[in-house]
């Protein structure tokens, strides 16, 4: 048994609401259950209880053993000292105040029906399951339950990565623009080398972009230089050679840090080539004067698509490295790349930027992330085979929130499904 079970008891008032005693032998009448703290402190706030005819108001503070109390040290915490009542499965021992006064204390064990518990212990048990507790019975979720959840869960994805947004404009003073560049860096990197760019980009002033952006040739110089890829002694390539000899006069120009390691080639496709990445962003920046604000401003798919259509230097089609000859061929940004772009990176941007105007886009950005394919990966392929696919890139990503954030820690009773699953059949 698990204490957010006891949550759920108190949330859904499926606890009897007469005839309760407390464990000090007090008549309790629960008048209002309060609303559920998600945060430090007690479990639900704005609670009213009447004990012995004196109404209280106050906290209401929830665990699988009144001892619970002292092994999480609530004794010495002032958040609970205005906890009214004590909501404990098995009361074994009093509970006091710093006043030395004892907290009343209501023990559900008894009087929760069977019926209700059975339903929790099947939802709860994992020896039979492959991927998610409820795997066998999600399904019959009505429709319209997982399309308000999903928007939901969606929206919790917006705010978390809005945290990590918000963090990259303080230490940027503000600037979009810079934190823009730092997120496609992530992106452009892939899995592979996404942290490594990202890293390098952090060390990379954005100003200096906007005194290169308008020659390519230095614009190129300038990334594949701070991103390690021309530390090659023996490539006699012309573009390399003249590459190499800009950026040392850029890396001495603006004082420019040098690379401690270089990117990784290994296991990935030729099309996701670290310097074919480089080359593509290049040409971006040289393009667009004011990349930040010309994507706040886009609304729809094909506008995205038509922006990232850009080609690389003349160089690289028929080069996936430097040094060695390739078979020519154009290497456009792919509309899957852009799309994981505007999932991973436009969207939520532009979600924390509009809130910083004091706009509500909300509608807007679901109806661009609608028109969005879903991603591929092992969480939207295991939905899937259990009978939930993802139609669009807002159910996908939904649903790789409510993998992470739920159904692996075990966090049914705080999910929608989990709890329309228990209520369903489950009555006092």
């Amino acid at each position: 048994m698990r204490e957010d079970l006891l949550h759920f008891l108190w949330k859904f008032k499926k606890i009897p609401f007469t005839d309760l005693i407390t464990q000090q032998q007090e008549k309790l009448r629960i008048d209002d259950f309060g609303f559920h703290n998600l945060n430090e402190g007690p479990d639900f706030h704005q609670v009213k209880v009447t004990i012995d005819g004196q109404q209280w108001a106050g906290n209401a503070e929830m665990h699988l053993k009144s001892s619970d109390w002292y092994a999480h040290h609530h004794e010495t915490d002032a958040n609970y000292e205005n906890v009214v009542l004590h909501v404990v499965w098995e009361d074994d021992i009093a509970v006091f105040r710093k006043d030395g006064s004892q907290i009343s204390c209501l023990e559900l064990k008894g009087h929760i029906s069977e019926e209700l518990l059975s339903s929790y212990k099947y939802l709860m048990d994992t020896s039979q399951i492959r991927f998610i507790n409820c795997e066998k019975s999600s399904h019959e979720i009505p429709t319209v339950i997982w399309f308000n959840w999903e928007e939901r869960l969606y929206f919790e994805r917006l705010e978390e990565k809005s945290k990590r947004i918000e963090e990259l404009l303080r230490q940027t003073c503000n600037n979009w623009e810079a934190v823009l560049f730092l997120l496609l860096c992530r992106n452009f990197g892939t899995k592979v080398n996404g942290l490594f760019f990202f890293s390098r980009a952090l060390r990379l002033d954005f100003s200096i972009i906007r005194k290169t952006r308008a020659q390519l040739n230095q614009l190129e110089s300038l990334f594949f230089g701070h991103f390690g890829l021309l530390n090659i002694e023996s490539c006699k390539d012309t573009h390399y050679l003249e590459l190499k000899k800009e950026y040392r006069y850029l890396r001495q120009k603006f004082d420019l840090s040098a690379p401690e390691a270089k990117p990784a080639f290994f296991g990935m496709r030729p099309h996701n080539f670290p310097t074919i990445r480089i080359s593509q962003l290049a040409r971006l920046y040289h393009t667009h004067a004011h990349l930040f604000q010309t994507l706040m401003d886009l609304e729809k798919p094909k506008d995205f698509y038509a922006l990232f259509q850009v080609d690389v230097h003349p160089f690289w089609e028929n080069h996936y490295t430097f040094g060695k000859d390739s078979k020519k061929c154009k290497k456009k940004i792919s509309s899957d790349f852009i799309d994981l772009l505007i999932i991973n990176t436009l969207v939520p941007l532009k979600f924390c930027y509009s809130r910083f105007l004091g706009k509500d886009t909300h509608e807007g950005l679901l109806d661009l992330i609608s028109l969005i394919k879903p991603e591929k990966n092992t969480i939207v392929n295991n939905f899937k085979k259990i009978g939930i696919p993802s139609k669009n890139a807002l159910q996908s990503q939904s649903r790789i929130q409510l993998y992470q954030n739920y159904c692996s820690k075990k966090r049914c009773l705080q999910c929608d499904v989990g709890s329309r699953l228990l209520n369903r059949n489950a009555y006092i």
